[in-house]
């Protein structure tokens, strides 16, 4: 098991089914309904402005979205509408896209298997989420989605070192999402 000597962990955040925080900052949010949750982020300059078509978003990638804001702010790293950050974004989660890869066929299906909506195809790669992300908050380092089903947290830990030694990025968002919530945890090379 690798020990993650040159990581530093800049700033967590993370959302369940009831509440979210940033762990560096030791803020917490309550909530009832995720829309109610991203009006108080929105409000409370979690998000620095709205999020293009949030609304559509499948879970996982409104899930991530929420993650990467509060691990942003609890890191104190800003950004700005068409503001590009060399950054990059690996993810991973236990089932892939397998919901919404389920929901797209079930849509297919239910129109006679003619035509299935255009917004559910777009998420049935499991790197879909992570590019609403990026998109989002500006974020031009490597993408990269992996799986690893019996230590997915430390498979991505470990590349993220891998690649902040290699120089590939000086920060990375290690984000891991599972079923109602995600967690994001934003990387740096530099000891603590």
């Amino acid at each position: 098991m690798n020990n993650f000597n040159t990581l530093r962990v800049k700033g967590r955040g993370w959302v369940d089914e009831t509440q979210c925080g940033c762990d560096r900052k030791s803020i917490r949010w309550q909530y009832d309904d995720p829309r109610s949750l991203y009006a108080q982020l929105l409000r409370d300059a979690v998000f620095a402005y709205p999020v293009k078509n949030l609304a559509r978003f499948d879970e996982p990638s409104r899930l991530i979205t929420l993650a990467v804001a509060l691990a942003l702010h609890d890191a104190g790293i800003s950004y700005a509408e068409g503001k590009k950050q060399d950054i990059g974004i690996l993810g991973t989660s236990r089932n892939g896209a397998l919901v919404s890869n389920l929901a797209y066929f079930r849509d297919y299906v239910e129109h006679g298997r003619k035509l299935a909506r255009g917004n559910l195809f777009i998420y049935t790669l499991p790197t879909s989420p992570l590019a609403e992300a990026a998109i989002h908050f500006g974020l031009q380092g490597p993408l990269l989605y992996l799986r690893d089903p019996e230590r997915p947290e430390d498979r991505l830990l470990t590349q993220a070192e891998l690649m902040i030694q290699n120089k590939e990025a000086s920060t990375l968002l290690a984000v891991v999402c599972d079923s109602k919530k995600a967690t994001c945890q934003v990387m740096s090379g530099n000891r603590l």
